[in-house]
């Protein structure tokens, strides 16, 4: 990137979660080098409001001491002064909005086609995201850059401590979308024990079960401890913009029971057990064909996705759109 681009980053989704998009933001912004991290710090619950209908709108539209702004998410300035670029992680909300919180389905449709069209740029983090980026908001193909998340690989390895004991382990912010109820049943009927970890989310989910090990949130350490030692890791969810669990297990050597026809088979790329996430004994089917296939079969695939190469390819969208 030219030493002279000053590019504004906004950090305040970290504010929110420590999940997906924490991952993108906590890996990319050391590799990009010189970028301005902003974040809006409005305190309480009011904050929200605030954010969402003044400050990411209207506020940021007048921003104007930088080359290039980047909102890591789809919130972002509706009429911006700088040549903005939106990462779009997924578009859930429009294709599942009784799954979330009752602002979040009101808001989104209403602004963020509208910040999307306002973009100079739009990265998507999967071709399947691309794709919904056309069907879902209008955002014409030709207008969207793919550029894949990554793997943390000094983590995430087959080299390291694992856990012990025999278990199917499952990751995740406790929302409908992760499917845990289902795959709770699935390992119901297996007889196994499913360990669950990730903060909690919206809707109500609480991992329930006498097999059932909530670990509640971990960090990346013994988030990696836990994918060497696992049986398998089951991520059947039932809808995901890229899914960073299932690259990282497969970083880690795990075998990977994933959904059938989004994202995640786009991630896995033939290396893990394909499911139909809406369906209890595929889930449960797939669970006891990874378990006996064994581990390793995705560590030559998520090799191939680094945090090295997708600043590489920001670098190069940040110099588009200031051009």
């Amino acid at each position: 990137m030219g030493v002279s681009l000053r590019v504004a980053f906004d950090t305040t989704p970290l504010r929110l979660t420590r999940a997906g998009t924490a991952r993108y933001i906590t890996n990319l912004l050391p590799r990009l080098g010189g970028v301005r991290p902003i974040r809006f710090a409005g305190p309480g619950r009011l904050s929200v409001g605030v954010r969402e209908l003044a400050w990411y709108p209207l506020a940021l539209s007048l921003l104007g001491d930088a080359d290039v702004l980047h909102c890591p998410t789809y919130y972002g300035p509706l009429r911006p002064r700088v040549p903005t670029v939106v990462t779009v992680h997924d578009l859930a909300v429009l294709r599942h909005p009784a799954a979330f919180p009752a602002w979040t389905r009101t808001y989104v449709p209403r602004v963020i086609p509208a910040v999307l069209r306002a973009a100079a740029g739009v990265i998507a983090v999967s071709e399947f995201t691309a794709g919904e980026l056309e069907e879902l908001a209008g955002v014409s193909r030709d207008r969207v850059r793919v550029i894949s998340n990554a793997v943390d690989h000094e983590v995430f390895t087959t080299e390291g401590p694992r856990a012990e004991g025999d278990y199917v382990f499952a990751v995740g912010t406790l929302e409908p979308r992760k499917n845990l109820e289902r795959t709770i049943a699935a390992t119901a009927r297996l007889g196994v024990e499913l360990r669950v970890a990730g903060d909690v989310g919206w809707g109500g989910v609480r991992p329930d079960g006498k097999h059932v090990r909530l670990l509640g949130y971990v960090d990346d350490l013994e988030l990696a401890r836990l994918y060497r030692g696992a049986l398998c890791v089951a991520y059947p969810s039932l809808y995901e913009g890229f899914g960073i669990p299932v690259l990282e297990a497969m970083a880690c050597g795990a075998a990977v029971v994933t959904s059938r026809g989004g994202a995640c088979e786009e991630v896995a790329d033939g290396t893990a057990e394909l499911v139909d996430p809406l369906d209890v004994q595929a889930i449960a089917e797939g669970i006891e064909t990874a378990i006996a296939n064994g581990t390793g079969r995705g560590v030559e695939r998520a090799a191939r996705f680094t945090w090295d190469e997708t600043a590489r390819l920001t670098r190069e969208t940040y110099e588009e759109v200031a051009a």
